[in-house]
């Protein structure tokens, strides 16, 4: 039977940030901003580290593929060691089915660099935002991991 371990990136990315030393490696600047006219959705942020600010768009197969594209887009350059992370599953679940379309949805995503596995999940009445905050969250654990921060 096949096991593997994956990491809790959440819940450790959360202690960390609770911490006085903690500093991120990056910031989103102001908002993502997501066009989806159902073809080719385009995604954009700003993202600011190392005293500079970053503003990349890229496109995808579907909403979550362009969020995950840009940030990689802005990100890989200022840290090259999450050049593999690559994300291997994904999964959406409403929160109250009483609510219907306008519940909380939790988004779940599991990466790999190649070596590791690490799980991020973020909660939002808006599906996209989950998708980016947790994508965000995944590529920023993974940073930090590789440079020995705190983690």
């Amino acid at each position: 039977m096949l096991n593997y371990k994956i990491e809790d990136a959440t819940k450790k990315l959360s202690i960390a940030r609770s911490l006085n030393k903690y500093n991120a490696p990056f910031k989103i600047v102001g908002e993502y901003k997501l066009i989806d006219n159902g073809i080719i959705p385009e995604a954009t942020v700003h993202i600011e580290a190392f005293d500079q600010i970053i503003h990349e768009a890229s496109n995808g197969n579907g909403p979550v593929d362009a969020l995950a594209n840009v940030l990689r887009k802005a990100l890989v350059p200022l840290f090259p060691e999450i050049k593999n992370v690559r994300l291997v599953d994904y999964q959406a679940k409403i929160m109250d089915a009483h609510r219907g379309t306008s519940t909380d949805v939790e988004v779940r995503i599991i990466f790999t660099d190649g070596e590791e596995l690490w799980e991020v999940y973020a909660m939002s009445e808006n599906i996209n935002f989950a998708s980016f905050r947790a994508l965000a969250d995944g590529f920023e654990y993974m940073i930090l991991k590789k440079r020995d921060d705190i983690l």
